[in-house]
């Protein structure tokens, strides 16, 4: 049975049975805790937790999933591949138990000839969750012996994503393959032999802490009772095939074929290329999927796993003997496996193949480079009888010549050697610290971090900011380019440290303080403050006069922008809480900036907010602060924060004491190192600007406080006054007659397009007389400055068609400051070999750009007007090139 007629069957068999067929939602999907789709019920989840009304009680699908944690034990078992597609039926508050465990039994060993998958009910067992004696007794009515119902603790049958979310006990469904493959005794004895294909979820629970599989915190039962389930297909048909492993499925197994015809070696003669063929068999169809749905290889996130991916393939294939390029060998077999379930793969081809064959040239000039390296410091370790190769080894790798960590762990596996991890990431968090610091330097070149630790070992500089703005210290050290130095001259910029400090380092969001520092003889105009290393407070400094380090000194925060940066810093707490009042607990904090007058706010939703909901929290906010809560501040032991419901900032690392600053009481409570106002009436008021989308699942707002938020209210108010006298209308006319203007213009601007566009078409005839013959061919090349878009397309084809059934081309450029082509050809021309798409290449390409397209017509662009009879040219070039 085909991979594909399983999918059907699941399909039509929950359709019959009053389900909706939903579509497989993309593997990028919007859920903030995700990298990617990891299981069939993520699309559902808002339905689940309540969050929005479910379109319907029942529903089935076929999911495509990713899932890299395991990526290590990939090709090893039959149980791990990164790429799998989930079918699952949901129930959303209508059947439970009951329905669920016998739709489960009669798909799996209904027969065949019903539709069903027709595996012996003998073969069949299940588990349930230790105690659930309600799910034994159904398994039980269906027909399933207790001896085959087997009871498993939390680890194995209770199901949740491994973040907070929906949840539940859950049963398992395994498929005895005979004792060829294992111990007899059931799932607890083998999983190997006993191989599970379903797991039936029985939705009722969310979490509000996921700390293992076994140990989260529930925070409520769900609105209703729900029926999630997932049943592996490549599993399925595995069994169905009678094949080993999910590796040698109809869907994956002609990779292997491929990459052995490559290679030269045989699938099934040694255990270690076959864990080899296995990676490139996964990897392959994983990369082609992501790569479909829109990821790029890159160093960051999703763009990382897909890196990876890609080249344990590329290095998979050279430990197989394979030194040639094999992304655009391998990749085309899983194109045409997969593109009968999946056909927008088709659509993507293009700019995958583009993608992976530039991953591939990147990562075979790594090899290449790093792999001298490696073998190198291999030799070291063996001459030197150690197992470990050095860290310093493993950064190099990393930093000179882009080897991930865990290749280089991977591959000193393979010569039986381990990687000093410690040390490497000890280097890793220096270079990101000393990159911190790059970015951090404002003028001039970043001061070395060794300098910073020299002045650090003198001890930790303490902030005194909070309640003292003024400040009688001493100048413990001054850096100059990157130098430890004793004095700075009149006119240098120079970081210096003090004893101790009252301004505020960036961070947390809050900008840094200005301020001035002045001793005998000298004044310093501060103009930022960072912390290149913990516990180090450095303040960079325009010198007057001249500076030697132990001076005496007077260091004076400028009180009104650190004010400022209190309201603004406390309007951010005020609408993290607004947020989680009125949008739900799931706005959490994903990034904050905030200055005297400006704040912004980045929060995890799936959602945009409506202009209804904007208003709301801007109205909520001023709420909170014209009510003038006290604004407090105490340390604590971050467990006793975190039992508060102190907010963290998700990935933050946190010292065992932490500072919780608390705005009424639960309403925001939050971890924050941050400097804020006394109580929150001192804000005055908060105008809210915007709300976007700044990456997926991430949106931010961000307002005006204070007197910039009253200024912004007031030039609203005199800019309305000017359109009422302009417009002659009461402002609450205003609206209404700025939406008649609009409709007005746009059915000009619509005339205007019909009349340019027949004026186009009118001229066809006289651009016709210039077209000649090439190399066989009738081709027209036109410059038609100012025309793009729509016109552009329509003037081609018009021209096209004018210039008869013979072979004929045609290629116009128009656009303005950036110029667009469009390739036209004919039947008789394509007949020929000539295809819009590759010419429109060329074109694009003199214009500094890319185009693309399909054969008959084809569209691209590029940054150089002046290009465009180069553009034109070439497109002349390659018709005469035939001839």
């Amino acid at each position: 049975m085909k991979t594909a007629e399983i999918r059907s069957r699941f399909i039509d068999f929950f359709v019959k049975h009053q389900h909706v067929d939903v579509p497989s939602a993309s593997l990028l999907y919007n859920d903030p805790t995700l990298l990617f789709v990891n299981a069939g019920m993520v699309p559902f989840k808002p339905y689940f937790l309540g969050d929005e009304p479910a379109p319907y009680d029942r529903a089935v699908s076929a999911q495509k999933c990713v899932r890299t944690l395991d990526i290590e034990e990939v090709g090893k078992t039959t149980r791990h591949g990164t790429f799998f597609q989930m079918l699952g039926n949901f129930s959303f508050g209508d059947y439970f138990k009951e329905g669920a465990i016998t739709y489960a039994w009669e798909f799996v060993t209904g027969s065949e000839e019903d539709g069903c998958l027709g595996f012996d009910p003998e073969t069949v067992w299940v588990t349930a969750l230790h105690g659930d004696q309600e799910t034994i007794d159904l398994w039980q009515k269906v027909g399933i012996p207790r001896e085959r119902i087997q009871e498993r603790g939390l680890k194995d049958n209770y199901w949740h994503m491994g973040v907070p979310g929906p949840g539940g006990p859950c049963s398992e469904i395994y498929i005895d393959r005979g004792p060829g493959f294992g111990a007899d005794g059931g799932p607890e004895a083998d999983e190997d032999r006993f191989l599970e294909i379903w797991n039936l979820v029985f939705q009722q629970e969310e979490l509000s802490a996921v700390r293992a599989k076994d140990d989260f915190d529930v925070a409520r039962q769900l609105p209703s009772r729900n029926i999630d389930t997932g049943a592996g297909l490549e599993r399925i048909a595995l069994l169905k095939q009678n094949v080993a492993n999910m590796y040698e499925i109809d869907e994956v197994y002609p990779v292997i074929q491929k990459a052995a015809e490559l290679s030269g070696k045989r699938y099934g003669d040694d255990h270690t290329d076959d864990i080899r063929f296995r990676v490139v068999a996964d990897h392959v169809r994983s990369s082609l999927m992501l790569m479909t749905d829109g990821v790029t290889p890159g160093n960051e996130a999703r763009g990382y796993v897909l890196r990876r991916l890609l080249r344990r393939v590329i290095r998979s294939m050279r430990l197989l003997g394979v030194s040639a390029p094999v992304l655009l060998e391998l990749l085309p077999v899983s194109r045409d496996l997969m593109r009968v379930s999946y056909p927008d793969i088709d659509a993507a081809w293009p700019r995958v193949a583009e993608a992976a064959e530039a991953e591939e040239k990147s990562f075979r000039r790594t090899l290449q480079s790093g792999t001298v390296l490696f073998d190198s410091a291999v030799d070291d370790a063996r001459s030197e009888h150690v197992t470990t190769l050095p860290g310093d080894q493993a950064f190099r790798l990393h930093d000179t010549f882009g080897f991930p960590i865990d290749l280089t762990m991977e591959m000193a596996a393979e010569q039986g050697l381990t990687v000093d991890r410690a040390r490497f990431d000890a280097l890793m968090k220096e270079q990101k610290e000393r990159a911190r610091a790059d970015a951090k330097s404002k003028k001039g070149g970043a001061a070395s971090l060794e300098a910073y630790r020299e002045l650090r070992e003198a001890g930790e500089v303490p902030f005194l900011g909070y309640t003292d703005l003024d400040v009688s210290t001493r100048v413990r050290g001054i850096v100059a380019d990157g130098v430890v130095v004793d004095r700075a001259l009149d006119g240098a910029t120079v970081d210096i440290v003090l004893q101790e400090t009252p301004f505020y380092a960036e961070s947390g969001g809050q900008d840094a303080d200005r301020g001035v520092i002045r001793g005998d003889g000298f004044s310093l105009n501060v103009i930022d403050v960072q912390r290149p290393v913990p516990g180090l407070v450095v303040h960079r400094v325009e010198v007057l006069g001249e500076l030697p380090v132990g001076a005496s000194v007077d260091a004076r925060v400028d009180g009104i922008a650190r004010h400022g940066s209190c309201q603004a810093h406390t309007a951010t707490h005020i609408v993290h809480a607004a947020l989680r009042e009125l949008v739900g607990p799931t706005a959490t904090q994903a990034g904050s900036y905030n200055k005297p007058g400006y704040m912004r706010f980045d929060f995890s939703s799936t959602h945009g907010l409506s202009d209804q909901l904007k208003a709301e929290i801007e109205g909520r906010s001023n709420e909170a602060i014209a009510d003038n809560f006290a604004v407090t501040a105490q340390e604590m032991k971050l467990e006793d924060a975190k039992a508060l419901g102190a907010m963290a900032m998700f990935g933050e690392k946190y010292p065992p004491i932490v500072r919780m600053v608390e705005l009424a009481g639960p309403w925001s409570r939050e971890l924050c190192g941050g400097t804020h106002v006394a109580t929150t009436a001192e804000i005055g008021m908060l105008n809210l600007l915007s709300e976007s989308s700044i990456g997926s699942g991430v949106r931010r707002v961000e307002a005006l406080v204070a007197a910039d938020a009253f200024s912004k209210f007031a030039a609203e108010r005199a800019l309305v006054s000017t359109l009422t006298d302009t417009l002659r209308v009461q402002p609450d006319q205003l609206v209404g007659r700025v939406e008649r203007l609009v409709t007005q213009l746009k059915d000009a601007e619509k005339q205007i397009a019909r009349l340019n566009a027949e004026k186009l078409l009118a001229s066809s005839a006289t651009l016709v007389e210039q077209a000649e013959t090439v190399g066989g061919v009738r081709y027209l090349g036109v410059s038609t400055p100012g025309v793009a878009g729509g016109d552009l397309r329509t003037l081609v084809l018009d021209l096209r068609e004018r210039l008869g059934s013979g072979p004929a081309v045609v290629a116009l450029i128009g656009g303005s400051d950036k110029p667009t082509a469009v390739v036209a050809t004919n039947e008789a021309a394509r007949g020929l070999g000539l295809r819009a798409g590759q010419l429109i290449g060329l074109a694009s390409a003199a214009l500094g750009g890319k185009g693309g397209g399909k054969d008959d017509l084809a569209q691209g662009g590029g940054t150089d007007p002046a290009a465009a009879p180069m553009a034109l040219a070439a497109v002349r070039s390659a018709l005469d090139s035939r001839g």
